[in-house]
């Protein structure tokens, strides 16, 4: 038996009769599950999602599963997460097994405020911090309770969790933690849900689309915190450069069953791609030997031999086998957009404050046919607010926009669908537009553009009631795509599509012959979508760049790298100048040293990261590594404010 080749094993391996304890299993090098399923299905309304699903998650994998909208990722999360009973089979879980789950939609029952959502009742240090927390942001500080809190949170050894509390909660946006929870917007919502997951740390993260609501910088934030250490992870997500950063194993849920791709979602995408043609090429073989067998079948008369009968059973076999599948769909989408003139849209000079608070200052640009603009920055800096102006949905306070008299917007908005409770899917859609006009003159009916838009036929006639989030965003996708217009604008399009449908968009809008303006944390989306960046820096300020988003980073990276290495020019030249008469000896010779010090630390730094990126080494010593480089990060931390603080006193002497 080679245990190696074992994809999961139950908590203990009973083995010719003999068991073997789990800490032994780990020894050996086989992968034991802390989490993993038994004949699990689930059915809504008699219809099934899946059955006989097995899946098992080891300590330290770090899975993403993928598939269409409604295939039930988001139930199998639920499922496995314990917040949902399954139809059939069980979740079995290692004893006291701590499992996180971040849903798509977070719900905080009767909690009202931040604090008490993130600092639970039953954790001791939480309950601590927030004690301490509280007492600091008092009106009236209370000495001899400062005291006894910090004693406390010394004794339990709470000061770097303290910190890491803080951390999290900053890099999420989240402040305020008076206030009701009942005030916050889903995004907000969705923030203080993935907060509290990461501060919990639980030995299982369960994540549903934890990018949703999130900056580029928060999301390269995030990947990097999930990614350090030995976390245990079950992510869906539709963001691609997320899934390529965090996972180191694909599971894809398609029809009900499981299918495990052992590398990150570039070797998913590779194998799956070889799996497809593969498919496609047996089914093509299939489907001529099928339509031959039906003939055969046809001219056959009612008295068949026995042989003939084995040739009919092959042809039921053969008929099984194309069931359900249909050829690739060869229709390409490239739409008839309304002529544009040579003015589209001006802005001059542009302002707009929101309670004395800039967003957008002196803001000016003239678009130009072919523009595809993403727009970026932090949460809040005023991105949306661009695209209402733009659009007319609220006014400027200074400036002016001057709109081209056949600019046709279509605009996308983060907010959800509106429908009856009685419409169907069709219907949605064709209350915009029976059809659109392509580029080769051809119209497309609605129900042809839902089609290759991932709606069969069969869910069309569906009420709209009935499907789930990621459907019903794309079929408000599919609102705008139909009023045909030459300027479009997408406010985070991507946030609950699958992966299959934003492929379907992307080859859309790579084919859009007019004005794109793009609005995204997707990095990849953004890459491919766009050649110039609006990037929204805070205080109204915005600046105009030349370049997709990876340029726009290797260009920051650049200027992050020169700021890091001029103190040390500066620190050259300081040590070839005497030393002012106001240093002692004592600090003359840790200032003519210092420098030294600060070069061998920045080197071992990056000797010991490269090990690290590596990934050569074993678990235990990629641990250790951390641990070395973190430590080595605080001692040059201080060693430069040491050597400022020299400096300074050399300076004023």
């Amino acid at each position: 038996m080679h245990f190696k080749n074992l994809y999961c094993l139950p908590l203990h391996l009973f083995y010719c009769g003999i068991i073997i304890p789990k800490h032994l299993l780990y020894y050996i090098g086989i992968s034991v599950s802390i989490i993993s399923t038994e004949q699990l299905g689930h059915s809504f309304n008699d219809n099934w999602l899946f059955k006989d699903l097995y899946l098992g998650l080891a300590k330290g994998d770090r899975v993403a599963l993928v598939g269409i909208n409604g295939t039930g990722k988001s139930t199998l999360l639920r499922i496995l997460s314990g917040q949902l009973t399954p139809t059939l089979g069980k979740v079995v879980t290692e004893r006291d097994l701590r499992i996180g789950y971040l849903e798509q939609d977070p719900q905080f029952n009767s909690l009202n405020t931040i604090s008490d959502f993130i600092y639970s009742i039953g954790n001791k240090q939480q309950q601590l911090i927030r004690h301490y927390e509280e007492a600091l942001e008092s009106d009236v500080h209370d000495e001899k309770l400062l005291n006894r809190l910090m004693d406390e949170l010394s004794t339990e050894n709470a000061w770097e969790y303290e910190y890491q509390i803080k951390t999290i909660l900053g890099r999420l946006g989240i402040q305020k933690l008076d206030q009701q929870i009942s005030t916050l917007s889903g995004g907000q919502r969705k923030r203080l849900a993935l907060a509290k997951l990461l501060i919990d740390d639980p030995d299982v993260y369960i994540i549903d689309e934890p990018t949703n609501h999130l900056d580029i910088e928060t999301i390269e934030w995030l990947e990097n915190f999930l990614t350090t250490g030995q976390k245990t992870i079950l992510l869906v997500t539709h963001d691609r450069y997320f899934l390529d950063n965090v996972s180191s194993q694909i599971i894809e849920l398609d029809k009900g069953k499981l299918q495990t791709f052992k590398g990150n979602y570039s070797y998913y995408l590779e194998k799956k791609s070889e799996q497809m043609a593969a498919e496609d090429a047996s089914f093509e073989k299939n489907s001529n030997l099928l339509r031959k067998e039906l003939e055969w079948m046809r001219r056959q008369p009612k008295a068949r031999t026995t042989k003939s009968k084995s040739r009919i059973d092959s042809f039921y076999d053969l008929e099984e086998k194309t069931k359900g599948r249909t050829a690739k769909s060869t229709l390409e989408l490239s739409v008839n957009v309304s002529r544009q003139g040579n003015k589209i849209l001006e802005l001059k000079h542009v302002g707009k404050s929101f309670d004395s608070h800039p967003i957008i200052n002196d803001f000016s640009y003239t678009f130009k046919k072919g523009d595809r603009i993403g727009v970026a920055g932090k949460n809040g800096t005023g991105k949306s607010t661009l695209l209402n102006l733009i659009t007319g949905s609220i006014q400027p306070d200074s400036g002016s926009i001057a709109l081209g008299e056949t600019t046709s917007f279509g605009y996308y908005r983060q907010g959800g669908l509106e429908f009856q409770d009685d419409e169907r899917v069709i219907d949605v859609v064709k209350n915009v537009a029976e059809y659109i006009t392509m580029a080769d003159g051809k119209n497309l009916t609605a129900s042809q553009v839902l089609t290759h838009f991932l709606f069969p036929p069969a869910r069309q006639y569906g009420m709209v009631s009935k499907l789930s989030g990621g459907e019903k965003k794309r079929l408000q996708l599919m609102r705008v795509l139909m009023k045909n217009p030459n300027f479009m604008i997408l406010d985070e399009p991507t946030n609950d599509l699958d992966i299959d449908t934003l492929n379907v968009l992307e080859d859309f809008l790579l084919k859009f012959p007019g004005v794109l303006m793009l609005v995204s944390h997707d990095r990849y989306l953004i890459d491919r979508l766009t050649d110039q960046l609006f990037i929204f820096e805070g205080q109204g300020n915005v600046n105009i760049y030349s370049g997709n988003y990876t340029d726009y980073r290797l260009e920051q990276e650049e200027i992050k790298t020169a700021e890091k290495t001029a103190p040390q020019i500066v620190a050259k030249s300081v040590s070839d100048k005497s030393v002012s008469k106001k240093l002692s000896y004592k600090e003359e010779q840790e200032l003519s040293g210092i420098e030294n010090e600060i070069t061998a630390l920045e080197s071992n730094i990056v000797e010991l990261t490269s090990e690290l990126n590596a990934a050569e080494a074993d678990h235990q010593r990629l641990l250790s590594l951390a641990s070395e480089i973190k430590a080595l990060h605080d001692k040059l931390d201080a060693r430069t404010m040491r050597w400022m603080e020299l400096l300074e006193l050399k300076e004023t002497a």
